[in-house]
């Protein structure tokens, strides 16, 4: 499943003005079953019970993730999105960008007995992924690991982090400013 994935993922990935872009995926129902599956398929069996990511793409592989893997899904929100009730909330070290986030997590979300998967599009610095572990296992919740379409994170973050991906950022195509 995670060949065919793989396959989906490098099909639909293109460079748009420099910037990588993975929107093609979700607007063709094959590439998005294929890599949902493909995702969910890289933690089937370790006892996931929650399924967590961080808006916006995150939200949308992470909730399909779960359904895949049939269990819920934990929203991770930005700083200005409405969000009600008690917040775990933990600040981002810089990303790719330079950039800091707040991010949070309703705090009833998570129980002592969750094994927790974030699913997301891209890894690169972790930073993002790294505070949302903190939050998860400040609760007492385990953390499962983090399932990626692109994994461009450095070993030791990947091991920290337990990233597994359907496709390496060297394996991308390179970008071509001609094209």
């Amino acid at each position: 499943m995670t060949h065919r994935a793989r396959d989906l993922a490098l099909s639909h990935f293109q460079w748009i003005d420099g910037h990588a872009d993975v929107w093609k995926i979700f607007r063709d129902p094959e590439a998005l079953t294929g890599v949902v599956r493909g995702l969910a398929a890289t933690f089937e069996g370790e006892g996931i019970t929650a399924v967590c990511g961080i808006e916006s793409r995150g939200f949308l592989l992470g909730a399909a993730v779960a359904v895949e893997l049939g269990v819920g899904f934990i929203a991770v929100r930005k700083q200005h999105g409405l969000f009600p009730g008690e917040k775990l909330t933990r600040q981002t070290p810089p990303d790719y960008r330079r950039l800091r986030h707040e991010l949070r997590i309703q705090r009833t979300s998570l129980t002592p007995s969750d094994r927790v998967l974030m699913v997301d599009d891209w890894v690169e610095t972790g930073s993002q992924a790294l505070s949302v572990k903190a939050m998860v296992e400040e609760v007492g919740s385990h953390w499962g690991g983090c399932a990626v379409i692109v994994d461009q994170a450095s070993e030791a973050c990947r091991r920290t982090l337990d990233v597994r991906s359907l496709v390496t950022a060297a394996e991308l195509p390179e970008w071509n400013p001609q094209r």
